[in-house]
């Protein structure tokens, strides 16, 4: 098994627009830890810690090994809010991971020289051909 990175929170004793606005105002991103048919907790992680994850790629397909208050936690993001004018996370949510649990991850798969193969561009023709044989959109 791939080793889990570490990431520091802090167990929020208040939930609710208020709590998570005082929580951004100290510098800290507010979230939600659920699964594994044990109550949701609220939780903050700093702000600074977690867009650096966010941003270096990979963050929703990464496990983590959640720190929260001295206990750790077998998490995987789920879920993260972004700032639309600032670019900053807003809020987050991480899934438990038990021993043995089987999740669903979408992993996102890049082709590289794409335009250059033989199948694509047979798809690009078919694309471009209505079945009566007039062309659809140049291309």
């Amino acid at each position: 098994m791939a080793a889990a990175k570490e990431l520091k929170a802090v167990k929020r004793a208040n939930a609710g627009k208020g709590a998570a606005r005082a929580e951004r105002r100290a510098g800290r991103v507010p979230g939600t830890v659920y699964g594994e048919n044990q109550p949701a907790a609220s939780i903050s992680v700093d702000s600074v810690e977690l867009g650096r994850s966010i941003f270096a790629g990979r963050f929703l397909t990464t496990v983590f090994e959640l720190d929260i208050d001295g206990q750790k936690t077998r998490v995987i993001p789920r879920d993260f809010q972004l700032d639309p004018l600032k670019d900053r996370p807003v809020h987050v949510d991480f899934q438990r991971l038990g021993k043995g649990s089987v999740i669903k991850v979408a992993v996102p798969v890049h082709f590289i020289n794409q335009e250059t193969s033989p199948g694509h561009q047979a798809r690009r023709h078919a694309e471009r051909r209505a079945p009566h044989g007039r062309l659809l959109r140049p291309g």
